[in-house]
């Protein structure tokens, strides 16, 4: 019922998460430039004083002046902070910050985070009203009951903005979208449903008022909180508890549920039991949403009752009611109309939208990355989190709904042109990288990590290992183990291999002795060599089957680490190994290839990494545009450093690729669409988005300045092109990206 999956990790490495780099998880950016002193003329003073008589002239307009309209405040107090109670307002930061940054991430809006020093609800709601010229939307989150009902609902009626308690009605809003196909599975009609709701705190009554509001009847509905039913004439609940108040003679959550089509958990792990499912209807649905554990295991409820229907709150198990499915999009869509709040018509589209979601076709990326092949089921009643298709479908759904029920000041008049810049607004790109790993954890791999004596390398192993991503194979000596145990995981959990004690090493050199004899190398210099040299022993472990990928990198330079590697594993037949940087923004990918390898390919190579590399992108949600970089426009001026480049397009034309490309330009034409448009003729329907560097000396320069002054994240070097797969990690790898190039070599992307 909340964005925590269930992956691991070590409460170090949260920590360093938190605090390696700049503090925190996010910054401020202009989106204006800020170079020349005319610049800040123009966005502070005097330029500013024109916006703003513009502004108190019309309020309307600041949303077409300031960042208002795409600006989202997420604001608590710290009384409920997922889960772990009232831990007070500045504990709350890091959620709340991290709830900005899947607002960013999910929809591209833009979101600070406010902590409230306060528990008094006058003195929180009239903060927060306060800034309502701020701000285009209010999300609050981690707010206790009842306290949060009283907030939101003052809030709303005093703002004209959206205002939405996500603890209560995103959770409201999947477990609806789930209930209508579980629903429909099972060949049910909402309006004839027995519910039992066991928690009566936010979620639970949110989640009980968006069903009745959809068609449930309230005298379906029995909730029940810790001492048992709540019934008409209870006089221990509270308001809202008490509206929802059942007219019956049950009294506990046993007897309520006997004969019930729905059981819909918010409340404590092991509420529900097996003996009680059995007292269900035929086909019961179960939606058992208590995190970390929910009320009752699905493995235990399906031996109870084989043909239930089961969600929880989780994501190692199928139909996860994760709230990051809803509010990022709705808040997208809210905030495109200019609405003056978030109503029941709002929700119901999309729950909705949701549902509708998941009984279509599974996009190939979200069946590949959960190991199998997705389609309406019960198994799959809710939409996977990372499914590409939310950001159009919801935010069309919600807008839609603001404006047919009048709560939309800006009217959208072209549905299809607003879903095409729905689309627009997102990097693939990020929901690939995301697939990837939960690719990985539905398919784990063992993945070597050959310079296992290093700290970032061990802290990068565990994370894949208690992320579920595959199993760690580690390569150092015995002290690796006092470090695992000092970073706080049991070294037994882990496999170790040291070259002095190996007994695979006589096997090694048998084998890279045949490979090396006829290099000048004699047996003693290749045991030597597999003693000491952790990347010769990595890729020999390798070779024999030890491990399904390898990464390296950290304790060598990029170069050296290749030709140790290239000492034991071959390039692909018919294949030029080279490597690719990948830049990504937040609403672009560039490919840039070959950064690392090969110093002054031929042209026949060079049009290798561009098919190449295309496929990579594919892989990676893009549809290739490919252009030849030179400092040369299509032969102006001449030189004598760029037949290989005009050699590369003329090779592309023989072969007759299916994507575009066109050379020899520089970057300014490929990328920038007011240059390009000067050359008509030209066979790029858009910007570049894969560079093909003529030499690798440009290419190294142009990555590690892009990666050292650029705006974006960099991926890479990804290596290409090897029998075997080998990453090899830049030396100044995070633990973060060491998991990610493992990830990518271990799901196939860098192959």
């Amino acid at each position: 019922m909340s964005e925590k999956a269930s992956v691991q990790f070590s409460e170090r490495e949260a920590l360093l998460f938190h605090s390696e780099g700049r503090p925190g998880k996010i910054e401020i950016v202009a989106s204006k430039p800020m170079a020349t002193q005319r610049d800040l003329a123009l966005a502070y003073s005097p330029g500013v004083a024109v916006p703003v008589q513009a502004i108190a002239d019309d309020p309307a307009t600041a949303y077409d002046y300031t960042a208002k309209g795409n600006l989202v405040a997420v604001i608590s107090n710290g009384t409920a902070i997922l889960g772990m109670g009232n831990l007070g307002a500045l504990a709350s930061k890091p959620v709340m910050e991290g709830k900005a940054v899947l607002f960013k991430r999910f929809a591209d809006v833009d979101s600070i985070d406010i902590e409230l020093k306060t528990e008094d609800v006058n003195r929180f709601i009239d903060a927060v009203e306060l800034m309502e010229p701020s701000f285009g939307g209010i999300n609050l989150e981690d707010i206790k009951a009842p306290e949060c009902f009283i907030i939101e609902q003052a809030l709303r009626e005093r703002m004209n903005i959206p205002v939405f308690h996500d603890d209560q009605h995103g959770t409201a809003i999947i477990c609806a979208a789930g209930l209508i196909n579980a629903c429909l599975l099972t060949g049910r009609k909402l309006a004839e449903i027995r519910v039992v709701v066991n928690g009566a705190g936010a979620a639970a009554i949110a989640c009980t008022e968006l069903m009745k509001a959809m068609g449930v009847r309230h005298d379906h509905v029995i909730m029940c909180d810790k001492k048992g039913v709540i019934y008409q004439g209870r006089d221990d609940v509270n308001q809202w508890q008490s509206a929802h108040a059942a007219a019956t003679d049950r009294r506990t959550l046993k007897e309520a549920l006997v004969g019930a089509d729905v059981f819909l958990g918010l409340s404590a792990a092991g509420a529900l039991k097996g003996d009680m499912v059995l007292e269900m209807a035929d086909a019961p649905i179960i939606f058992a949403m208590a995190n970390p554990v929910p009320e009752i295991l699905p493995e235990e409820a399906k031996t109870a009752r084989p043909d239930a229907i089961i969600a929880t709150g989780r994501s190692d198990y199928p139909n996860q009611v994760n709230n990051v499915l809803g509010f990022p999009f709705i808040f997208r869509g809210a905030l495109d109309v200019r609405a003056t709040g978030i109503n029941d018509d709002m929700k119901i589209a999309a729950a909705k939208a949701i549902a509708d979601l998941a009984r279509e076709r599974v996009p190939e990326e979200v069946a590949a990355a959960y190991g199998v092949s997705h389609s309406f089921g019960p198994d799959y009643i809710i939409p996977a989190p990372f499914d590409p298709r939310l950001m159009e479908e919801v935010p069309a759904a919600v807008a839609k709904a603001a404006m047919d029920s009048g709560l939309a000041t800006k009217p959208i008049l072209d549905m299809q042109a607003y879903r095409q810049s729905l689309r627009a607004r997102l990097n693939p790109t990020t929901s690939v990288l995301t697939l990837a790993y939960e690719g990985a954890r539905a398919r784990p791999k063992r993945v070597l990590f050959a310079e296992g004596e290093e700290e970032v390398v061990l802290r990068a192993a565990i994370a894949f290992k208690e992320g579920g991503y595959g199993t760690p194979v580690l390569v150092g000596r015995d002290d690796v183990r006092d470090r695992l145990r000092d970073l706080g995981v049991d070294p037994d959990d882990y496999e170790l291999h040291n070259s002095r004690v190996s007994p695979l090493v006589p096997k090694m050199v048998d084998f890279v002795y045949g490979r090396l004899q006829r290099r000048g190398y004699l047996r003693r210099d290749v045991e030597r060599m597999i003693n000491q040299d952790r990347n010769v022993f990595g890729a020999a472990l390798l070779q024999l089957g030890e491990a399904d990928a390898m990464i390296t990198g950290i304790t060598r330079t990029w170069p050296e680490s290749m030709r140790q590697v290239k000492r034991v594993i071959d390039p692909e037949a018919g294949r030029t190994p080279f490597g690719i940087h990948i830049l990504v923004g937040q609403s672009h990918t560039v490919f840039i290839a070959d950064t690392t390898v090969n110093e002054r390919p031929t042209g026949e190579q060079l049009a290798d990494f561009a098919e190449q590399t295309a496929q990579v992108a594919r892989r990676m949600g893009h549809e290739p545009r490919v252009a030849m970089l030179s400092y040369s426009t299509f032969g102006n001026p001449k030189g004598a450093w760029v037949d290989n480049i005009r050699d590369a397009v003329s090779e592309l034309d023989r072969r007759g690729v299916g994507f575009e490309y066109e050379g020899e330009m520089p970057p300014d034409v490929a990328l920038n669409p007011k240059q390009l448009a000067n050359y008509p003729f030209a066979r790029l329907s858009g910007p570049a988005n894969v560079l093909i560097m003529p030499g690798l000396q440009s290419a190294h320069i142009a990555a590690k300045l892009l990666r050292e002054l650029g705006g974006d994240s960099v991926i890479g070097p990804m290596l290409i092109g090897m029998e075997k797969p080998v990453q090899i990690a830049p030396m100044t790898s995070t633990a973060s990206e060491l998991v990610t190039l493992a990830v990518l070599a271990a799901g196939g992307i860098a192959r």
